[in-house]
C-alpha cells in the first residue's frame, strides 16, 4: 500500500490492483493528465479499506477478479462507511452477472481494460460528481440475463411481489436517473425543485433496499422497472 499528499484541487483517486505494473500504468496515465491525482494504491481490498480511511478519496479505481465475491464484499464496506467515496470497477471481466452484482454493491460503474483514456478520465469525473454510468451495451447485456419469472406487472413492467411499490413521480425521477440525467435536470424536466429531486431519491433508496444511483438503476433493470430506451446512461 503507497500513500501520497493530495495535489491542490486535483480528483483524488486511489488505484485497486493485485498486479503492481497495472497499478503504476494507472497512476502514470492518470497523473500525466494533470488534474488526477492518485493519493494511493493498494494490492487488495483489505488494504484499500485502510487506505480510504486514511485518505478518503474521490474515487476508488477497483479491479473486479473472477468470483469476485471479496471485492463486492470491500466495495459494498466502502460505500456503506464512506458514501461520498465512489468506486469505479476497472476489470478484464466481461462478465454479465458480475457486472451487475457489482452495480447493487454500490459502484458507480464498470468498465473493462480496453477502454481509451479519455474514457477512463470521463468515468473518474463523472463519478466523483455522485453520478453514474454505464454504457449502452452494458444495459443491454445486463437485461438479456436477468430473469423475469416469479414477478408481477407495475406500470407496465414487472415488480417483485412483497415490495413496496415506487410511485408514478419517483418512477419519472429514476427514469431520470438512468438516463444520466443530473438532479437540477430532473427538477427542471418535471417542473420540480431541486430539493424534491433529492427527496424523491431518498425514499427510491429507501424503498429498494440501495445507497447509490448505481444501485438504484440496477435493481430497477433487475426487477424490470425501468424499459430500455435510447440515450440510458452513456459513457
Amino acid at each position: 500500500m503507497t500513500q501520497r499528499l493530495p495535489e491542490s484541487k486535483a480528483l483524488q483517486v486511489v488505484i485497486v490492483d493485485n498486479h503492481m505494473i497495472v497499478r503504476e500504468g494507472l497512476r502514470l496515465i492518470l497523473e500525466d493528465q494533470g488534474d488526477f491525482a492518485v493519493i494511493g494504491t493498494a494490492s487488495d481490498g483489505s488494504e484499500a479499506l485502510r487506505l480510504v480511511e486514511q485518505a478518503r478519496p474521490h474515487v476508488v479505481l477497483m479491479d473486479l477478479r473472477s468470483p469476485g465475491k471479496d471485492e463486492l464484499s470491500f466495495i459494498e464496506q466502502i460505500r456503506r462507511r464512506w458514501p461520498d467515496v465512489a468506486v469505479v470497477i476497472l476489470t478484464t471481466l466481461d462478465d454479465d452477472e458480475l457486472m451487475l452484482a457489482g452495480l447493487r454493491a454500490g459502484a458507480s460503474g464498470y468498465l473493462l481494460k480496453d477502454i481509451d483514456r479519455a474514457t477512463l478520465f470521463h468515468a473518474l469525473r463523472t463519478a466523483a460528481r455522485g453520478e453514474m454510468l454505464i454504457r449502452p451495451d452494458v444495459i443491454v447485456k445486463l437485461l438479456a440475463s436477468i430473469p423475469v419469472g416469479g414477478q408481477r406487472v407495475f406500470h407496465g413492467q414487472t415488480w417483485p411481489a412483497g415490495r413496496t411499490k415506487l410511485t408514478d413521480r419517483e418512477h419519472e425521477v429514476l427514469t431520470g436517473v438512468a438516463r444520466g440525467e443530473r438532479n437540477k435536470e430532473i427538477a427542471a424536466r418535471l417542473g420540480i425543485r431541486e430539493p424534491t429531486v433529492k427527496s424523491h431519491l431518498s425514499s427510491i433508496y429507501y424503498k429498494l433496499h440501495v445507497d447509490s444511483r448505481a444501485s438504484a438503476v440496477a435493481v430497477a433493470f433487475e426487477h424490470g422497472l425501468l424499459p430500455l430506451q435510447k440515450g440510458i446512461v452513456c459513457l
